[in-house]
């Protein structure tokens, strides 16, 4: 595909090894391989049979390991175009067509479509761009809506410079947080 390269792999589970394509530019950060590693070692237990949401998708590569690992069904948020191209294209490689869902909105309004439509997940990763508060903004948003569920995980990923402070007041339990060296991913267990 004209505009991308081949720049990451699926780590395990049925399209182990397989290569994703990754949108060139600066409006993704692809998750390195290692980091998506370990995220998934962490919640390893959480994903067979799960509802997975992914915000703020970028080439897809998050949602495409949960499908490959046994998530049932994978919802992808992603309004950039070529990040778009990239998604479906990786669904369709990875023939995961029948599970997953593109969704090419802004992401609080694919919030509020997909929370108008009944639905509920039981994982919820978002990666927002940095430094601009969105991940704050659909966290509060999510936690007062009806797309989650008591024991929902929602994962957070954030730049290491950013506040995460304000998360304590959170109807969650902060399972952990994960600290890499320019990022961190926050995992809040939903308690209501």
């Amino acid at each position: 595909m004209k505009g991308t390269v081949i720049y990451m792999k699926v780590v395990a589970g049925t399209a182990r090894g397989m290569n994703l394509e990754v949108p060139q530019g600066r409006h993704t950060r692809p998750t390195t391989g290692r980091i998506k590693e370990t995220l998934f070692n962490i919640i390893q237990k959480d994903v067979p049979e799960s509802r997975f949401l992914d915000l703020y998708s970028g080439s897809g590569s998050i949602a495409i390991e949960a499908l490959s690992r046994g998530a049932s069904e994978a919802v992808l948020v992603e309004n950039n175009r070529q990040a778009l191209a990239c998604i479906n294209a990786n669904i369709k490689k990875a023939k995961f067509q029948e599970r997953a869902q593109v969704m090419p909105y802004e992401a609080m309004h694919a919030l509020k479509k997909l929370d108008n439509s009944g639905r509920v997940f039981d994982i919820i990763f978002m990666d927002p761009p940095y430094g601009r508060g969105f991940e704050k903004e659909a966290a509060i948003y999510l936690l007062n809506s009806g797309l989650i569920e008591k024991g929902t995980l929602i994962i957070i990923e954030t730049s290491t410079e950013e506040d995460i402070s304000y998360m304590e007041s959170f109807p969650c339990h902060m399972e952990k947080v994960k600290e890499y060296k320019t990022n961190r991913h926050v995992f809040l267990r939903v308690n209501v």
